[in-house]
């Protein structure tokens, strides 16, 4: 009898064991036969979700968490700044792409900054501002894919800008970081109340960007574009000595593209085409394919050097041809070619670091969100102000910042990059979607140049290593030393310290970074199973969101 009760025990014992190292990332999926949504804030993620209970789609609930977003983290995304999404058709299996990057004003050009003095590319104040795609973007989602009013999905976003919502950690943060980026008297009249930044769990409130939003629900895209909002976008750049004008504003529309993929290792990852820089992601992956996943781990010095090798040399690509393929030629379908990806996986040295890495010869950052609704739809959405708080410049009365994302743009006249009038800059922010057989998520990481190569190790998480969707969010990541290739390495301290001494006797020069470092940025991710019906959602703990259930119908929602 004791002898069987031990044996209980210790069965026991190995069970719990086994369930702790399968939550060693801290936090488990959200499951449910209803729809979810994963942001980076959890009243984000509420709104969204209760859109999904009135009756919602995936796009509407994107599209009021992205809102409330623009509110409650109003340095890193809202309606100044520019939109990409991806969305998975789950009735016929299609998928759809919407690049709603904003072009550069038709006054400003290379010969234009020359002439007032300006010899490198601005990166905050007005001539760092392109046209902002967020709004258009929203716009177009809804009219192909919406199926509630318009009006009805800016209600929490405009809640919240009026009542106000107590400011979290990160969030305060990434205000005192971004506070000398304010470079006009009403962005610090807004964003500095009482002269300060606020504090943690202090209730800030905008009720100037709640007057934005409700131009906007009432009146549409166009209130931005043509309307109010228009008005007191050309005044601030009037202002600050800009050359924005109307047309370019009214003139603006996104643009419906395929996304492009690659098969890896069965699964086939879809990212959108330039300006955008997802291509590096597939480049990367296609180089990556051409190894075995070590048996040591993701972890381990051995995957790790070969996937830090594959980033260098797929980024080295991607800054060398990455630009607006309205104006230049980018060999795109070169670049994620898997016989260019085994060219390129040769270079790899699995006993040293390449310092120097070449450009290859092919053939011819920021919030992001996911969502699922019942029926299966995904909505994977990014969208963002560039830099913090963008280009410093507040929009005079409305309550938000104008993205930077001009910085971008090259002074170079013959870089794919090169600023032109109504050119598309180069775009850091990528929405991301991979499939096989039932199995269908939408993911994204953000965080600038970052993006690629987190995308890439989520990919691996999931294909390679059997990772569920949030342990593949959560686990530790290295990344690119901002747009440098070189061996510079920033990691998270979570690796084992005999793997980092491994990494560096093979010339990598390590940047450790804390354990849960926003530097690798913030991901979400969800995922829905067309043969159970079955959903699930993951969000980073890097971040304060939470991937949030759909709740029940209530008296109160119906």
């Amino acid at each position: 009898m004791l002898r069987c009760i031990l044996l209980c025990v210790f069965l026991l014992a190995m069970a719990f064991e086994g369930l702790a190292q399968d939550r060693s990332y801290g936090r488990s999926m959200v499951i449910t036969d209803r729809g979810i949504v994963a942001t980076s804030q959890y009243l984000a993620s509420q709104a969204g979700a209760q859109i999904l209970a009135r009756g919602g789609s995936a796009v509407d609930a994107a599209i009021a968490a992205n809102a409330v977003l623009g509110v409650t983290e109003p340095m890193m995304n809202g309606m100044g700044g520019d939109l990409f999404l991806i969305y998975w058709d789950a009735k016929t299996g299609k998928l759809y792409g919407l690049n709603s990057s904003g072009w550069a004003p038709r006054g400003l050009s290379i010969d234009y900054l020359k002439q007032h003095g300006i010899t490198s590319m601005p990166q905050h104040g007005i001539n760092s501002v392109t046209v902002p795609g967020a709004v258009e973007g929203w716009s177009e989602a809804h009219k192909r894919f919406g199926r509630l009013p318009w009006k009805d999905l800016f209600g929490p976003a405009i809640y919240y800008a009026e009542h106000g919502y107590p400011v979290a950690e990160l969030v305060h943060g990434y205000w005192t970081v971004g506070q000398p980026t304010l470079q006009n008297e009403e962005a610090r009249r807004v964003f500095l109340p009482n002269g300060k930044i606020p504090e943690v769990g202090q209730m800030f409130s905008n009720p100037d960007v709640a007057k934005a939003l409700r131009l906007i629900a009432d009146q549409g895209a166009s209130a931005f574009y043509r309307g109010d909002i228009a008005k007191a976008i050309l005044k601030t750049s009037v202002d600050a000595g800009g050359t924005l004008q109307a047309d370019d504003l009214a003139q603006f529309a996104a643009e419906w593209v395929d996304p492009i993929s690659i098969d890896y290792r069965g699964w086939r990852v879809y990212e959108l085409p330039p300006n955008g820089q997802g291509m590096a992601a597939l480049e990367m992956l296609n180089i990556m394919s051409n190894f075995q996943p070590d048996p040591g781990g993701p972890q381990g010095a051995v995957e790790l050097h070969k996937k830090i090798e594959a980033m260098k040399l797929a980024y080295s690509d991607l800054y060398r041809y990455n630009g607006d393929p309205r104006f230049v030629k980018i060999p795109v379908q070169g670049l994620i070619s898997r016989e260019y990806g085994a060219q390129r996986a040769r270079l790899i040295n699995p006993d040293k670091a390449n310092c120097d890495v070449k450009t290859g010869a092919p053939a011819s950052d920021t919030t992001y969100l996911s969502t699922v609704d019942k029926d299966g739809n995904i909505v994977s959405l990014i969208q963002s102000n560039y830099d913090l708080f963008g280009s410093g410049l507040a929009v005079e009365g409305m309550g938000f910042v104008l993205q930077d994302r001009g910085g971008l743009f090259r002074l170079d006249p013959q870089h794919p990059d090169a600023l032109a009038p109504r050119k598309r800059p180069f775009h850091t922010i990528i929405p991301a979607f991979m499939q096989r057989d039932d199995v269908h998520i939408g993911f994204g990481i953000m965080g600038g140049s970052n993006q690629p190569v987190a995308h890439a190790q989520f990919v691996s998480n999931v294909v390679d290593y059997g990772m569920n969707i949030q342990a593949a969010v959560s686990a530790p990541r290295f990344t690119v030393h901002g747009s440098q290739v070189d061996c510079t390495v920033p990691i998270e301290s979570r690796m084992k310290p005999e793997v980092l001494q491994q990494l560096r006797e093979k010339g990598h020069d390590l940047r450790v970074l804390g354990d849960y470092s926003s530097n690798m940025g913030r991901g979400q991710a969800v995922l829905y199973n067309s043969k159970t019906g079955m959903k699930y959602g993951a969000s980073d703990p890097r971040a304060d969101g939470n991937a949030e259930p759909e709740p029940l119908p209530s008296p109160a929602l119906r």
